[in-house]
């Protein structure tokens, strides 16, 4: 595996770290993730506990954020970082804050069904513990939910599928064991689409978890497989919490539910102890409120793991909090690194509502002091390149280390069995062809697209996905009838900190991100309701998991 002297060249004090990235050696290592794909692609193991990775206290003065006035009286509207600052003030316990979170919980989530897994008795005895000691950095005392994907030790995983619905995993994913080295509370398991292929239904297709901003509307996306993440965090029901994307389910109901996303790098984040989609397009991730509270989020998550081979030899995680932070010139806010945001063919044509709200965002965004905007071109053959046909080569990583239960009970994948077959059916020359045509496109997105520009506005999350390299979704307007609309910016290799950066200065002179969902009705109110929650159909899941 490359190492990170070659990965890097010679640092400048103060620079971004996509600024010293070798994209060519960027480039090198995905190949190299591709052809191992063949054979490492694997679920985890209990020889892996924890990837024996050590978790280093961090803390930072930029993680703690007094809070607004109409956040003291409810803790529930407390960001992460602002809660982290009652904690740290002892204005708040964490008990009271589990407390308060639980509460929601309790009063609706029988309507909006984000969770698996309530863990409501155990929350409070971590959360009494920890109010016993010093805090110990921002996320002492955070009660967040975790995508019930990613092992949690002896709490039942499920995926939300028939083939896991009694697996009690014996140790926590890596992931998991970071956050929870920093303090923070596991307060739930949350619903997810089945095996990470849908938006959250049962394995059976009817639909679970809604959209927290469309509670009566079940119809209404709430934005892919990491929507009961979304949804607890959108319904003030956690801080925070994890997703995996590998077809846009972080940055997707980040969009849909007014928050802020951030899928990192491939490598970023261990995928030791998920439940594995992809193996070169799987990766975790936070969903927050805002740009600090992802940032916080992510300096836990990340690292490098001895049991992922696709963390090791990265470059350092640089000081995500810090540029998550925003920068003032006078009251004037200005960019802490000069960039360029690229923007693409279309992005903000028509008169639709989305792209109203992508007009006001850039517009928004030229006025900050170290913006520029330049426009790009699409890579050649973009269509051709992004497209099914090559784009259908994660399918065999997806079912490769489930054969097993392929042959033996298809009635194991439920709604979504199509496209695991596909996967089992797809020939070799096809995925190899489509490793080709990733890599392809990766050369042309970082010689054509970042040749021009820093970070790039993105129309859809896919193609990012498939390449490895990072994007984050944040809130940038609402439609007429309360729908939020979001937008995703796309990185350089490891270039986290400079998303986050760019993002912070937008929500230091934008407020969507502070808007909230008002309080759903009561359960049976929903039941009740004509046509109930629905449900999707096998070719729905299957279009849906393109």
């Amino acid at each position: 595996m490359t190492e990170m002297t070659e990965m890097t060249r010679t640092a400048t004090a103060g620079q971004p770290l996509d600024r010293t990235v070798d994209r060519r050696s960027f480039l090198a290592r995905a190949a190299a993730l591709s052809a191992a794909a063949g054979v490492a692609a694997s679920l985890p193991t209990a020889a892996w506990a924890n990837g024996g990775r050590d978790f280093p206290r961090f803390d930072s003065s930029d993680a703690y954020v007094k809070p607004r006035p109409e956040a003291m009286a409810d803790p529930t509207e407390l960001t992460l970082a602002e809660a982290a600052w009652m904690i740290r003030n002892r204005r708040i316990s964490p008990l009271e804050l589990v407390a308060a979170h639980l509460d929601r919980i309790a009063a609706f989530d029988a309507t909006y069904l984000a969770f698996n897994t309530v863990l409501a008795d155990q929350a409070r005895e971590v959360a009494k513990g920890l109010g016993r000691r010093q805090p110990r950095g921002p996320l002492h005392g955070i009660p967040l939910a975790i995508k019930d994907n990613y092992y949690t030790a002896g709490v039942p995983t499920t995926a939300n599928s028939h083939l896991f619905k009694d697996f009690v995993p014996p140790f926590d994913a890596t992931a998991v064991a970071g956050l929870k080295a920093a303090g923070a509370i596991v307060i739930g398991k949350t619903q997810m689409g089945p095996l990470a292929t849908t938006r959250a239904t049962t394995p059976s297709g009817e639909i679970t978890t809604v959209n927290a901003w469309t509670p009566t509307r079940p119809e209404v996306d709430p934005g892919g497989s990491s929507t009961g993440t979304a949804t607890s965090v959108a319904g003030r029901m956690a801080t925070a919490g994890t997703g995996t994307q590998t077809g846009g389910s972080i940055t997707a109901p980040s969009n849909a539910q007014n928050l802020t996303g951030l899928k990192p790098t491939m490598g970023r984040v261990s995928l030791n102890g998920i439940i594995p989609l992809s193996y070169t397009r799987d990766h975790p991730g936070p969903l927050a409120r805002d740009a600090k509270d992802a940032a916080i989020m992510l300096t836990a998550m990340a690292g490098e793991d001895p049991a992922d081979p696709r963390t090791q030899g990265l470059p350092k995680v640089p000081d995500l909090i810090g540029a998550a932070t925003p920068v003032y010139s006078g009251n004037r806010v200005r960019l802490r690194w000069n960039t360029r945001i690229g923007v693409l063919p279309g992005y903000a044509d028509g008169t639709s509502e989305t792209a109203n709200a992508r007009r006001r965002f850039l517009g928004a965004m030229a006025a900050i002091r170290g913006v520029t905007l330049v426009e790009v071109p699409f890579p050649d053959e973009w269509d051709l390149l992004t497209g099914n046909d090559f784009n259908n080569v994660r399918l065999p990583e997806r079912s490769e280390p489930f054969m097993g239960y392929l042959r033996s009970d298809l009635r194991g994948f439920g709604v979504s069995v199509t496209g695991w077959l596909q996967g089992a059916l797809l020939g070799a020359n096809e995925f190899v062809t489509g490793q080709r045509a990733k890599l392809l496109l990766l050369e042309r997105v970082l010689d054509q697209i970042f040749e021009k520009c820093d970070v790039v506005v993105q129309t859809s999350p896919t193609p990012f996905d498939a390449i490895g390299l990072p994007e984050i979704g944040f809130p940038v307007g609402f439609t007429a009838a309360g729908v939020p609309i979001g937008t995703i910016l796309g990185g350089l290799p490891y270039g986290e900190d400079r998303l986050l950066s760019v993002v912070a200065a937008y929500q230091a002179v934008s407020d969507w991100h502070w808007r909230r969902p008002a309080d759903p009705p009561a359960a049976t109110a929903l039941r009740a309701a004509p046509g109930g929650r629905g449900r999707i159909s096998a070719e729905e899941a299957a279009e849906q998991s393109q």
